[in-house]
């Protein structure tokens, strides 16, 4: 999994005074969890950018200096409910040894045989659960299509790799293709013609 770089500061006062000034200053207040103690750091706004405003999933490297750098993956976000700043961010940190679970998005590959004939495709679930060590978490889930005919659906035991595992019921939909209501319109056309008596024959 891609991994972006959050440079920050560790904060030495935690009070709402302090977290007050450090978003009046542009920056994030931040927690790190998942070590022996929790830390607490900030960095400025527009280090989270490309790590929150995007569909994709990323590990992290926090740097705070002095040396001390942690990997992590984030785990909550507050925003404003009006400006949709981005208030606080907790960070859960990643050892190699230790399993993570975390959301990836799903990527659909292949063209489905019921797409071709005039079905539409339905993504059901647009990210998954994956719980994996950290060297072995995947950028995205890879869901193939192809087999799919009309009506068809594609449930979760189809997709993942021996490297993770998928944490969803086996019955969980990724994707299913639905017929289109102008194919649905074809084939009822299609069986009034077939009942329809021929003409020019006799009864």
């Amino acid at each position: 999994m891609k991994s972006i770089t959050i440079k920050g500061s560790e904060r030495e006062s935690v009070g709402k005074v302090s977290t007050k000034a450090l978003r009046n200053a542009g920056a994030v207040p931040c927690v790190l969890y998942g070590g022996n103690q929790a830390v607490h750091f900030s960095a400025d706004a527009a280090a989270f950018k490309n790590l929150v405003y995007t569909p994709n999933a990323h590990t992290v490297v926090i740097e705070l200096g002095k040396g001390k750098s942690f990997n992590a993956i984030l785990q909550d976000i507050q925003v404003h409910p009006v400006s949709d700043k981005i208030l606080h961010i907790d960070f859960f940190q990643l050892f190699d040894d230790k399993e993570i679970t975390m959301e990836v998005p799903v990527k659909i590959v292949g063209t489905s045989k019921g797409v071709l004939a005039g079905g539409v495709l339905r993504l059901n679930t647009r990210k998954l659960k994956v719980k994996a060590l950290p060297k072995n978490l995947p950028d995205f889930v890879e869901a193939d299509i192809t087999p799919l005919e009309m009506g068809n659906k594609l449930y979760v035991t189809k997709v993942g790799s021996p490297e993770y595992k998928v944490m969803h019921p086996d019955n969980t939909v990724v994707a299913q293709v639905r017929i289109s209501r102008a194919a649905m319109k074809a084939a009822q056309e299609a069986a009034k013609a077939a009942k329809a008596p021929a003409k020019g024959k006799k009864k």
